[in-house]
């Protein structure tokens, strides 16, 4: 059956990058390679086939995008167009439901900030990289490369403790797919792009965030694809369902285990704590 949530891989002339879809006769939506998730006017179905366009966002084109797909053994695969206009397949697996565990228990402590960055890895070792160790933490003095953990993580609760300048704007990737939102927006209100946001799918209840230049404390627990956030002693987000990855993630893999990644494209950001909790 075609319908339900697909996690996808666009298989480019230059290389691979992850995507995601949910299709239904009534509605679909879709997640490229980045951005935010965004409604699907056209969509045609059957029992095993797809066929769905949607008006471009970031991408570097003038024509709509445009899927042609079917059932496979292994889950579905098609077509499309890449920006410049080559025809490129696709390929999907049926997202996993990676259902919530009950009454976690806690392994010990992993202290992400440490005395070098030997634990991390830059995302695009061709861009600049301004992540360095400060008296103040991990510290990213400008717009260049996100920032990568070696180590790889299922469900956990991270306590992190960040601050950024003025209209700066960054996040952390959990599992390297969902993006918890991190940006100068104090005093406004609360969306899919706010603080605490899980980025495009999730609102927080409150924008708990403090002003620019304060720190800021964040609990995130992710349980299978089941998210809790306390930002500042408030729970603005509790026990809900991520649908699927978020723009820029590393892969569509749900299935798997991921890294932690802080973005370090879009502004400067410190983090004075990234302590992350295991479940065993």
């Amino acid at each position: 059956m075609v319908e339900g949530r697909w996690d996808l891989t666009i298989h480019d002339v230059n290389g691979d990058y992850p995507s995601w879809v949910e299709l239904s006769a009534q509605e679909g939506w879709f997640v490229g390679r980045f951005g935010s998730a965004r409604p699907i006017p056209t969509i045609s179905l059957t029992e095993s086939t797809v066929e769905w366009a949607l008006p471009k966002q970031y991408e570097g084109r003038e024509t709509d995008l445009q899927f042609t797909g079917e059932l496979t053994e292994d889950g579905i695969a098609g077509t499309t167009t890449n920006d410049s206009g080559e025809i490129v397949k696709w390929s999907g697996r049926k997202a996993p439901a990676l259902e919530s565990t009950q009454n976690p228990v806690w392994g010990e402590v992993i202290s992400l900030v440490q005395t070098d960055l030997s634990n991390w890895h830059p995302r695009s070792p061709e861009w600049a990289n301004q992540w360095n160790i400060t008296e103040n933490g991990l510290e990213n003095a400008g717009v260049g490369t996100d920032l990568i953990t070696r180590d790889l993580f299922s469900d956990f609760r991270l306590v992190a403790e960040y601050r950024y300048p003025k209209g700066s704007n960054s996040g952390i990737y959990l599992r390297g797919r969902y993006e918890f939102q991190i940006l100068d927006d104090h005093g406004h209100g609360s969306t899919v792009g706010s603080s605490a946001a899980i980025y495009v799918f999730l609102t927080p209840s409150e924008n708990a965030v403090h002003p620019h230049d304060e720190w800021n404390t964040a609990e995130i627990t992710l349980l299978g694809r089941f998210v809790t956030v306390v930002l500042n002693g408030k729970t603005v987000i509790e026990n809900a369902e991520i649908p699927g990855i978020t723009g820029g993630a590393l892969d569509s893999r749900e299935d798997l285990p991921g890294p932690l990644f802080v973005q370090g494209d879009h502004g400067p950001v410190t983090f004075r704590k990234l302590d992350l909790y295991p479940r065993v």
